[in-house]
C-alpha cells in the first residue's frame, strides 16, 4: 500500500499500534498476518486470550484532530509520505508524528550528535558542520538535546534542520529548548514516534536515538562519554547499514573518549564538513530490506525456546541475533517467539530489531 490511508483506516492502524504489548515487531507481523490493521484488530480478542486492547477508536480520533489542530499528522509505515529511509527498518516506527517541513526529508540526510555537556570547540565544530552540511544540500537531523544537539538545530534551521523527540510533539524535552522547538515546528521539522501527550522517561530515548539514525544517510558524532546517547545513535546507525563518522578529540577529555572509540571501531574519521559529504559519497547506504514476517502462529523451532527468550530478556535491549546466538536458534524462529511473548505481555519488541522486558516499551503502547 502506497497511498494515504482514509479516517477510518489511520484511526485502526493507530490503534492497534498504540495497543499495551504490541511493538513495532509484532505489529507489522500482526499486519502481514491479517492483511491489515483492522482485520488484525478484529483478530486480537483471539490472539493471548483477550489480554491486549487497543485504545478506544473515540481516543485515536480526538488524538488525530489534535495533531491536525497544532498543524500536525500521523503518518503510516504503510503510505508514500512515510519517510523511505525510516520504512526501510527492521522492523520501523509502525507510525510517526510529524510536525513543520516534511519534504526536508527528501533532501539528503545527515544526523549530528554529541555531548550535552559540550566544549565550547565542540559547540563550534558542530555549528560549523550544521550550517556548511546545509549549504550543500543536506538536511540535518539531531536530538533537541542540550549542548550538541541545540548548536546543530540552530546552525541548521535556515538550511533544513529536523529534531527527534523521545516524547509526544507537545512534550519536548529539555525545558531549555522550548523557544527552539518552537521554531523548528514553523521553520524545520520535529518527529515523534510517541503518543501526542507522552513524557519522555530515560528508557524511551534509546527508541528517539534510533529514528534518528534511521532517518539519516550517515551519523556524525562530535564529543561523546563512554557511555552516552550519541554512542546508541552511533550504534543503531551501523545496524541500520548507515555510515558511523566521528570527529577526533584529545584523549585527555573525557568527552572525546566516546567518538575516539568509535574510530577504534571503525567510523570513519572526519575533520571538516567536506571530510562528511566525500564520506557518504564513497560509502553510500546499503539499506537493509525488511524480512517477510514470519506468521505469529508458527510453532517455535526448538521445544523450550519461549522459555529461553524469556530468560535472557531484561529492561537493556539486546539485539534479536544475539537472542538467536545465546538460544543456539534460528533468527526467525526468534522473531516469530518474540512476537508470541509479547502477545502474552511477556517481552517487548523495539525499533532497529531489538527487544527487552515488558517495562522497556512505551506505556499505552
Amino acid at each position: 500500500m502506497s497511498r494515504p490511508l482514509a479516517r477510518r483506516e489511520r484511526i485502526a492502524w493507530a490503534r492497534l499500534a498504540r495497543t499495551p504489548g504490541v511493538g513495532p515487531l509484532t505489529f507489522h507481523r500482526l499486519v502481514a498476518r491479517h492483511g491489515g490493521a483492522e482485520a488484525a484488530l478484529d483478530a486480537l480478542p483471539h490472539i493471548a486470550n483477550s489480554r491486549l486492547t487497543p485504545p478506544s477508536a473515540d481516543a485515536i480520533a480526538r488524538e488525530i484532530d489534535a495533531l491536525s489542530a497544532m498543524g500536525a499528522d500521523l503518518l503510516c509505515a504503510c503510505e508514500s509520505a512515510y519517510p523511505a529511509l525510516l520504512r526501510a527498518l527492521d522492523p520501523g516506527p509502525a507510525m510517526i508524528a510529524v510536525r513543520g517541513k516534511l519534504a526536508l526529508l527528501q533532501q539528503p540526510t545527515v544526523a549530528i550528535v554529541g555531548a550535552r555537556e559540550a566544549s565550547a570547540a565542540g559547540l563550534k565544530l558542530a555549528g560549523d558542520f550544521a550550517h556548511a552540511l546545509g549549504r550543500m544540500g543536506y538536511t540535518v537531523v539531531s536530538g533537541l538535546a542540550r549542548g550538541i544537539d541545540a548548536r546543530v538545530h540552530e546552525a541548521s534551521l535556515a538550511t533544513g534542520a529536523v529534531a527527534v523527540l523521545a516524547g509526544g510533539l507537545d512534550r519536548p524535552y529539555p525545558p531549555q529548548n522550548l523557544a527552539l522547538h518552537e521554531r523548528l515546528c514553523a521553520d524545520g521539522l520535529v518527529v515523534s514516534e510517541a503518543p501526542l501527550g507522552f513524557q519522555a522517561r530515560a528508557r524511551d530515548f534509546p527508541r528517539r536515538n534510533h529514528i534518528i539514525s534511521g532517518l539519516s544517510l550517515g551519523v556524525v558524532v562530535i564529543e561523546a562519554a563512554l557511555r552516552s546517547g550519541s554512542l546508541i545513535t552511533a550504534r543503531a546507525a551501523g545496524e541500520q547499514g548507515r555510515d558511523v563518522m566521528a570527529v577526533p578529540g584529545s584523549p585527555l577529555d573525557p568527552r572525546a573518549r566516546g567518538s575516539n572509540a568509535l574510530l577504534k571501531q571503525g567510523a570513519t574519521l572526519v575533520e571538516t564538513p567536506e571530510d562528511v559529504a566525500e564520506a557518504l559519497k564513497a560509502a553510500p547506504v546499503q539499506l537493509r530490506r525488511r524480512a517477510a514476517p514470519a506468521p505469529i502462529d508458527d510453532e517455535p523451532a526448538t521445544p523450550g525456546l519461549a522459555a529461553a527468550i524469556a530468560r535472557l530478556l531484561s529492561p537493556t535491549p539486546v539485539h534479536v541475533n544475539d537472542l538467536a546466538r545465546l538460544a543456539a536458534a534460528p533468527v526467525g524462529a526468534v522473531a516469530a517467539t518474540l512476537t508470541e511473548l509479547e502477545l502474552e505481555g511477556r517481552a517487548a519488541t523495539l525499533p532497529g530489531g531489538y527487544a527487552a522486558s515488558p517495562s522497556a516499551a512505551f506505556a499505552g503502547g
